[in-house]
């Protein structure tokens, strides 16, 4: 593969899209890693059940189309049977819904008319579907996955030592080769700390102070759950808020879980609504939709937080 180095022109188009051009998450491995991982996070919400003949791989692409692109076009096809497809919307009927299907398929292209030979399933109530929030809370994630490997990597403690002379530089080395290796005790020519010249000491040595007061792992640690725990929670996993050290009474936790079931309930009852309208047109589809995540997390009484 040949590579030709960019210009000027192609670099400055690249960096003046972004602003600040000099932060970009979202183009680097890091980010593309917590996409796919959220993606299956937000995927697990919603258990369905498909007609046998969806199972399988079948069935990871309509998960992935559904919260990929929004909505799903469920027709019936001489070659493929009871089939679905991603599409494309047109035209707008009077509440300004769509009216038309377009499905662009190496094997199949076809105009659909909706609720005449198609229907769709759809995610959300306006068409979209989660990528818009996989995309924000990954952004996030994948800016302080940069913080925590360079706190990692600043907080491993070195000694920083000067030597006179070579030799000297090389019994330090050996000095420290010998600690390292858990050695008990090291014994040295206390000559070699006598300079023979000015009868001063041969070694300088630079320390870094308060290091625990500069190691913020611990910290970059707690935000990076945090930031986990309001994705699962604006998609519909319950979570329990761990940093909350006293005890969390029955209102606060009902309180958490309904914040988290918010948006999946949205989803759902658009699933629903959507599965009803196939349904009219195909009564025989074995189609439902659930959530996963149920009220097992209610209790009674007071939730201890340990």
């Amino acid at each position: 593969m040949n590579y030709t180095p960019l210009n000027y022109d192609k670099i400055n188009l690249a960096a003046g899209r972004f602003s600040p051009s000099s932060v970009k998450v979202r183009n680097n491995l890091s980010f593309w890693f917590w996409a796919r991982s959220l993606f299956q996070r937000a995927a697990s919400v919603i258990e369905w059940q498909l007609p046998d003949n969806w199972e399988g791989k079948r069935k990871d692409f309509f998960v992935y189309c559904l919260f990929k692109y929004g909505y799903l076009a469920i027709f019936y096809d001489d070659k493929f049977g009871l089939s679905f497809q991603p599409c494309t919307l047109s035209g707008y009927d009077f509440y300004y819904q769509p009216t038309n299907a377009i499905v662009a398929n190496p094997k199949l292209q076809k105009t659909f008319t909706i609720s005449e030979d198609c229907e769709l399933i759809k995610l959300t109530p306006d068409y979209y579907g989660c990528f818009d929030i996989i995309e924000y809370y990954a952004a996030k994630l994948s800016m302080l996955d940069c913080s925590i490997d360079s706190s990692i990597v600043n907080s491993k403690f070195s000694y920083i030592l000067g030597a006179k002379s070579k030799g000297a530089a090389q019994a330090l080395k050996k000095l420290l080769d010998l600690i390292n290796k858990g050695e008990p005790a090291v014994i040295y020519d206390s000559r070699i700390f006598d300079d023979p010249a000015s009868k001063d000491t041969p070694f300088q040595t630079w320390m870094r102070e308060n290091m625990k007061n500069n190691y913020i792992t611990p910290d970059l640690l707690q935000d990076f759950q945090t930031i986990l725990n309001n994705f699962d929670r604006e998609i519909g996993i319950p979570t329990i808020p761990y940093n909350k050290k006293e005890r969390m009474v029955t209102s606060e936790a009902e309180s958490t879980e309904i914040d988290a079931k918010a948006r999946s309930i949205v989803w759902l009852e658009t699933i629903q609504s959507s599965i009803e309208e196939v349904k009219k047109l195909y009564p025989d589809i074995e189609l439902s939709a659930k959530l996963r995540y149920g009220t097992e997390n209610e209790e009674k009484g007071v939730q201890d937080n340990e």
